[in-house]
């Protein structure tokens, strides 16, 4: 079996531990708040929030007459949440090995765990929100059939973001520099998807660059299912689809380089 297959089995086997792990993560991220568990969905609202004010009242940018629509703040959600979800899940599961190292150390437990454990949290999270988003903008377009796909493609991102989340872990754990250039890769990488802007917006010349985001097909995706009711092209689930290949390569290489040495680096 492959390495990846192992710990797919690992995480398998141990299913009741990771639910207790998840729900002890989102419990964790609202401890001594004073609106309680309800800050962990207020937070990514509020941003949004903050989103449509500096870019709609503030500078009252327009999209354009190639947008899905010509609402700045109905476009902004659905764009923003994906993204936020996204980065929540990747910034909290690469440092879930080095957060977990003394345990690790200790006990003998799958080193899979803590970075399943990060990215299911954040689904957890961002996950009701999305089907909350789905549910209010489905009037717009009078509930089509498009609509159908919001599931697959919120799994296949869920799947992505596991995979990169778990590499980058890897990484972090060697090399702690991993951490601080990713944190900067993801607070420009906003600008290189389309979600403050329509990809039509972008030079024709030069919207090749948006693909090497792995989260630009997914934000094209709930732009086509939400804003108007319609199946995401099949360039946006082929892309999606290579970034996993290649990402399930790159991880099965780094699990089997590092399986004797990682628990020695954290």
């Amino acid at each position: 079996m492959t390495s990846i297959g192992n710990d797919v089995r690992a995480v398998w086997n141990a299913r009741s531990l990771v639910m207790v792990m998840v729900r002890r993560e989102v419990a964790a991220r609202h401890a001594g708040t004073a609106v309680g568990i309800l800050w962990p969905y207020l937070q990514p609202l509020l941003t949004v929030a903050a989103y449509y004010l500096v870019f709609d009242i503030v500078f009252s940018m327009r999209l354009g007459e190639g947008a899905s629509t010509h609402a700045v703040g109905t476009f902004l959600v659905v764009g923003a949440l994906p993204w936020m979800a996204f980065c929540d899940a990747i910034g909290r599961g690469m440092g879930s090995l080095l957060e977990a190292g003394a345990m690790l150390q200790k006990n003998p437990l799958p080193p899979v765990l803590f970075p399943v454990r990060a990215v299911l949290a954040s689904t957890a999270i961002f996950g009701p929100l999305m089907l909350l988003v789905a549910l209010c903008y489905a009037p717009l377009h009078h509930f089509q059939s498009g609509l159908l796909a919001l599931l697959p493609l919120m799994l296949l991102q869920l799947l992505m973001s596991l995979l990169l989340a778990y590499a980058l872990a890897i990484f972090a754990a060697a090399l702690r520099d991993t951490v601080q250039l990713v944190g900067f890769a993801l607070s420009v990488g906003i600008y290189l998807t389309p979600i403050l802007f329509p990809i039509t917006m972008f030079p024709e010349n030069w919207r090749w660059v948006l693909w090497l985001n792995p989260m630009a097909s997914y934000v094209l995706g709930y732009q086509s299912v939400l804003l108007q009711g319609q199946w995401p092209t099949m360039a946006v689930w082929a892309v999606g689809l290579v970034w996993i290949g290649l990402l399930a390569g790159v991880l099965n290489i780094l699990i089997r380089r590092s399986r004797d040495q990682l628990v020695d680096w954290l």
